[in-house]
């Protein structure tokens, strides 16, 4: 496979893809375009030598036509996304310049080098989109398949559903080479510490308050962020042209269980590993006592879906996808990481 172009590869999906590609395959370049925004950090992909970190915005058409001239770029995986609910529904705007333009400039580049200019040459253009962008089920429906109706229920998944749309049309439009994954919720190492997770893990180090949304029983289908990106190898190697995969955990969870186990997995490591108390003071393990009373119901969000759950069995059939992690053991790899990586989420918190 020809050099890669990975948009928000300096994000925290498009981060460990750049690490798990380099990993498996260690003699493809890859050029990672990323604006830097908030969420973008360069130490994410620092110690990969295979990747070139060029800084830049997607909505750059003449950029992104540029990169895939001179660098013989003919796979590229667009991760670069906004994609935090709260933010979307507080400021939907940049949702739309990113998710919605910044796709559709992505496409134009690529219709332009691989079609348009007559090289005929065989390509690529994947897209990461997330299970939001069919809405909320209920606690009897049937999971999420790749037929499922668009119903998109926040600024965010509403934009990610017109970008899934626009790829899908400059396949059917113009004949570009094109694959869609939507997974489920991810975690693991290098997620911005906003999410839940992270976030949950970080308050309870520095004893502070666990927010939960409403009563707690959203539910969701979690995915160790490696194994996502292993679906997108697969998806890569193996997909159809045209063809959309939903890319799952199998581990349909309510936020309260999740949390429930993050607490359980704190307490495990202070009473584990013997430097925590010394260096986490203010966390309720570092005083013996339990994180789960750091836990405060807030009130809900706006437009909260209450469930999701993906069905994956397409992505197992037809293109070998198998997630190799369970809930306990990701959950237990991803608490461990930022125990051992304070150097890279402490610039985060404190700014």
């Amino acid at each position: 496979m020809p050099n890669l172009l990975v948009t928000g590869g300096a994000g925290f999906i498009g981060g460990n893809f750049v690490h798990y590609w380099s990993k498996m395959h260690p003699d493809d370049a890859i050029i990672v375009l990323d604006c830097l925004t908030y969420a973008g950090n360069r130490s994410t992909i620092a110690d990969v030598e295979q990747a070139e970190l060029v800084v830049g915005n997607i909505r750059d058409t003449d950029l992104v036509q540029k990169l895939l001239r001179e660098r013989n770029i003919a796979t590229l995986i667009h991760f670069a996304a906004e994609s935090h609910v709260d933010r979307s529904i507080s400021g939907p705007d940049a949702f739309i310049d990113t998710n919605i333009l910044g796709t559709n400039s992505l496409l134009k580049a690529a219709r332009q080098v691989w079609l348009d200019s007559g090289s005929g040459r065989a390509h690529r253009f994947h897209h990461i989109s997330t299970d939001e962008v069919y809405g909320s089920l209920g606690p009897d429906d049937p999971a999420f398949r790749e037929t499922t109706q668009f119903q998109p229920n926040s600024p965010y998944s509403a934009s990610k559903a017109a970008s899934d749309h626009l790829v899908r049309a400059y396949h059917h439009t113009y004949g570009l080479d094109v694959t869609t994954t939507n997974c489920s919720n991810n975690y693991g190492p290098y997620h911005y510490p906003e999410k839940l997770i992270p976030l949950f893990l970080l308050n309870a180090l520095s004893g502070r308050p666990l927010p939960i949304y409403g009563d707690g029983m959203n539910v969701r289908d979690w995915l160790y962020v490696e194994d996502h990106c292993r679906g997108i190898e697969a998806t890569l190697l193996n997909g159809k042209a045209g063809e959309v995969y939903n890319i799952g955990g199998g581990e349909e969870l309510p936020n309260m269980a999740v949390i429930d186990r993050i607490c359980a997995e704190v307490d495990l490591a202070f009473a584990e590993i013997e430097d925590l108390a010394e260096r986490y003071p203010d966390a309720p393990a570092a005083k013996g006592r339990e994180t789960s009373e750091l836990k405060t119901f807030v009130e809900d969000r706006k437009g909260h879906d209450r469930r999701y759950a993906i069905d994956e069995t397409k992505a197992r059939s037809e293109i070998g996808y198998v997630p190799q992690h369970d809930f306990e053991s990701g959950l237990r790899k991803t608490v461990r990481w930022y125990l051992e990586n304070e150097a890279w989420w402490r610039p985060l918190v404190a700014a």
